[in-house]
């Protein structure tokens, strides 16, 4: 069997997408993905989802350090700042890729970060989840009452997944997503050529009450959320303001007959 022919494993994958991979196999995982239709739309989901987390948390790098922690680096006796923030990366990087590795066949890997506000957690998810070919969702719409009732009790709270259908989307289906101390949900909407939105649907509100629809865009991606009772709803799409206010105004009301 030539090494062509080879089945590619999905470490190899990832390693091709990042740029690590043994330049000895590349043209032969360039050849397997020409010839594997469903391997050349993972790696493009791949890709789309480092562009999407790249675009969301590189602009952090360039943030200047919080006052209180320089305070408290320089009263530390221990490493400097640059020391310790090369740990703390470190251990976020080596977090992520042991849960990488040992997730499930649908877990595409999210950070939670308890400073994340509502729209941009959504906005995350949405960038992660959004390109899956495969793997989009964990339960289907044809799972619709199961999906509504899972999402219920694990965020300890009656949801509904609205239906679209009269502004073109159908429910993909939905999912269970790390909130910043509390699970948060996302349901899943698609249109007949493919775009997909999401509403993020979370119980870590921070006491911010705040209850008027609000507009925020992050990196590009448009994302309308307000704040129903213990319930915050970010709906998030690439679609300009107008177009997704119908949306947002459409959720809103089946939430609130």
């Amino acid at each position: 069997m030539s090494e062509e022919q080879v089945a590619v494993s999905e470490a190899e994958l990832h390693a091709y997408v990042d740029g690590t991979l043994d330049p000895r196999r590349h043209a032969a995982i360039e050849a397997w993905l020409r010839a594997t239709p469903q391997d050349q739309e993972r790696v493009a989901a791949y890709r789309a989802q480092s562009e999407a987390l790249r675009a969301l948390f590189d602009p952090v790098l360039d943030e200047p350090v919080p006052a209180r922690l320089q305070a408290a680096t320089r009263r530390s006796r221990g490493p400097s700042w640059p020391g310790q923030l090369a740990a703390v990366a470190a251990s976020l990087i080596v977090g992520i890729t042991v849960g990488w590795i040992l997730r499930g066949p649908t877990a595409t890997p999210v950070v939670a970060r308890a400073d994340v506000t509502l729209p941009q957690r959504a906005a995350l998810a949405h960038a992660v989840y959004t390109p899956e070919v495969l793997h989009p969702v964990e339960v289907g719409a044809d799972q619709e009452a199961h999906l509504v009732k899972w999402l219920s009790k694990r965020l300890d709270q009656p949801l509904k997944a609205p239906d679209l259908s009269g502004l073109g989307f159908r429910l993909v289906g939905g999912r269970l997503l790390p909130g910043g101390e509390k699970p948060a949900g996302q349901f899943m909407y698609e249109n007949t050529v493919g775009r997909r939105l999401t509403l993020y649907v979370s119980t870590d509100l921070d006491g911010n009450r705040e209850t008027a629809f609000r507009f925020a865009q992050e990196r590009g991606t448009s994302v309308f959320y307000w704040i129903d009772g213990p319930l915050g709803y970010a709906l998030v799409a690439d679609m300009d303001r107008g177009p997704l206010l119908q949306v947002a105004e459409r959720v809103y009301g089946q939430l609130n007959p």
